[in-house]
């Protein structure tokens, strides 16, 4: 007979007392989680990212042996260090934008949570690299957390993204003795606190720069065969956007979508993002701006990618103008609404 080794937990002297009367309080935990980044702008961090990253089937749905052989044999060896000058382009002195943002995200959901006398304690995770899944758990249970809500820093839900966290989260959960409840934010693709900050700081944005003729928003791209077999994420996209445009109506800035970051030769939900850039710069189209609502702190794909690449491609067919509008980053008003989520979908558990 096999016998069960689970992971050490953490020490209770309750569990064994005689005389107790009633259940010890204990804190709601919060667990905020991002996709993850390199540790460092260097080809050996990137290399350990991308492997973890790509290695995950919910990322790469291609039977395991093939893409292995592929990822180890034409990308690993290869791609990190073409990344090596991107990364230290955006670098900030604290280190990875996205995990900046990240952290300061999951601070200001603290400040906004202790004033309330909610017993809440806050951790941040990436789902890829560090600070790890394992270690903010294990922060939390430490500090006696016996419920634990995961909220992914990803409004539209996708498998590949939403999903994976939810995964790592169980599957860590499965190796303890004593798992916490566990609770865990699907989606607010088109949620008043994630859509009005989101208007706000484009609005903001056109009162210091004035309106562009047209307003992209840009999201991450995803195969699509992912679509036509049941992965809602192009329906919660197109649900941000009809919430967004509803919300800039009264500015009579068109408002229309596209999908960034394709990675292979198969059809990727469309349209793609610098192609339709560089098609409008063709018709006459002037002074664009473009915003990515899928992503709630700036990394290499919109700091790189948008607002640099796809600047040069729009001005390259005859674009005058583009401007890139940041993510929300740690936007004040995006922390309350994260705030509100919260205490959405911790109810029962927070007085």
């Amino acid at each position: 007979m096999l016998l069960t080794t689970y992971l050490p937990e953490p020490s209770d002297p309750s569990l064994l007392d005689a005389h107790i009367a009633s259940r010890p309080a204990t804190p709601v935990g919060i667990v905020v989680m991002n996709l993850g980044t390199p540790d460092q702008p260097d080809a050996g961090s990137i290399r350990r990212y991308l492997k973890e990253f790509l290695s995950d089937p919910r990322v790469i749905e291609i039977p395991k042996p093939v893409w292995q052989l592929i990822l180890r044999g034409a990308i690993l060896p290869f791609r990190p260090r073409k990344l090596v000058e991107k990364y230290q382009m955006i670098w900030m002195p604290e280190g990875a934008p996205l995990l900046v943002y990240s952290q300061r995200q999951a601070d200001g959901l603290q400040q906004r949570l202790d004033p309330t006398g909610q017993h809440v304690k806050v951790e941040l995770a990436m789902r890829y690299g560090n600070p790890s899944v394992e270690r903010a758990v294990d922060k939390l249970r430490a500090q006696g957390c016996e419920r634990i809500l995961v909220v992914p820093l990803y409004p539209q839900y996708a498998a590949s993204t939403t999903a994976t966290a939810v995964d790592a989260v169980t599957r860590y959960a499965a190796k303890m003795r004593n798992q916490p409840e566990l609770r865990f934010i699907r989606s607010y693709c088109d949620h008043p606190a994630y859509i009005k900050p989101l208007a706000k700081s484009i609005t903001t944005y056109w009162e210091a720069q004035g309106k562009p003729e047209r307003l992209l928003l840009s999201f991450h791209g995803l195969p699509r065969r992912c679509a036509e077999k049941g992965d809602p994420y192009h329906r919660e996209c197109m649900l941000t956007t009809a919430a967004l445009r509803r919300e800039l109506e009264t500015t009579g800035v068109p408002v229309q979508a596209a999908f960034q970051s394709r990675f292979g030769a198969e059809r990727w939900l469309e349209p793609y993002t610098e192609p339709l850039l560089r098609q409008w710069a063709k018709e006459g189209v002037k002074n664009v701006h473009v915003v990515c609502p899928g992503f709630l702190a700036d990394c290499l794909e919109t700091l790189e990618e948008i607002k640099l690449m796809c600047r040069d491609a729009f001005l390259e067919e005859g674009g005058q103008d583009f401007a890139y509008i940041p993510c929300l980053n740690d936007d004040a008003e995006w922390v309350d609404g994260l705030a509100q989520l919260v205490r959405e979908h911790a109810a029962g558990w927070l007085a």
